[in-house]
């Protein structure tokens, strides 16, 4: 699903890359109503509202996968400016949203607040977006509320930092465990289906498919 097709497809995303990190901050909307949702707004807010603008979208929420300063840097600013909802990532990443400051100073990331989503998410909530749900799926390993979004009838998700072309999320960071997000992967995305592709948190996108079959992080552990 990109830009490029939404005259077809029921919807249409446009990736913003922000921060220092290079983070895939995804507009997504539906292409009936042009209403649409922020996911993962890491920084850059004026990138951001720019690119709204020049996509005519009318956002109505902030979607948040996990609550690492690359992926929440511009969340309390982009609320505040366009006076929409946030939702996610699950309340086990309140620890992060609560340290948003202290983590951005670490990364010379200055003017960002910390937050609470006006939702905190859980395994099978859905969240809703023009004429588009996208089931909840509770993922963790990279952090502990990590969640990722998938809508059935389009084959496709954003699993933020879950899973990647060619790799998986770090797991060395606080409440991170390879274990556990290997299991995440295996157990609860696998099994959506190899045509599904995905919108991760950087760099370029895959399907499950190709993952499954190529990469190394998951070689041997999906028995």
């Amino acid at each position: 699903m990109t830009q490029d097709d939404q005259t077809q497809a029921p919807a249409g995303a446009l990736i913003i890359p922000v921060s220092p990190f290079e983070q895939n901050c995804t507009l997504l909307w539906s292409e009936p109503s042009k209403r649409g949702v922020v996911i993962d707004p890491g920084g850059d807010v004026p990138r951001i509202l720019e690119a709204i603008k020049q996509a005519g979208v009318t956002v109505e929420q902030i979607w948040i996968t996990h609550g690492h300063i690359d992926h929440v840097g511009g969340a309390a600013e982009l609320r505040d400016t366009l006076k929409v909802r946030i939702e996610g990532p699950h309340i086990a990443d309140k620890f992060l949203l609560d340290n948003v400051v202290e983590s951005g100073a670490r990364f010379g990331m200055f003017g960002v607040r910390d937050f609470a989503p006006d939702r905190w998410l859980e395994e099978g909530d859905q969240v809703k977006v023009g004429d588009l749900t996208f089931d909840v799926y509770h993922c963790p390993g990279h952090s502990p509320g990590s969640v990722v979004f998938h809508n059935k009838g389009m084959h496709f998700a954003i699993v933020g930092d879950v899973l990647f072309n060619g790799s998986v999320g770090r797991t060395d960071l606080p409440g991170g465990d390879h274990g556990t997000l290997i299991r995440s992967i295996k157990e609860k995305l696998l099994p959506l289906g190899d045509d599904i592709g995905f919108i991760c948190g950087h760099g370029p996108g895959s399907n499950f498919g190709h993952e499954r079959e190529t990469n190394p992080f998951l070689d041997g552990e999906l028995s």
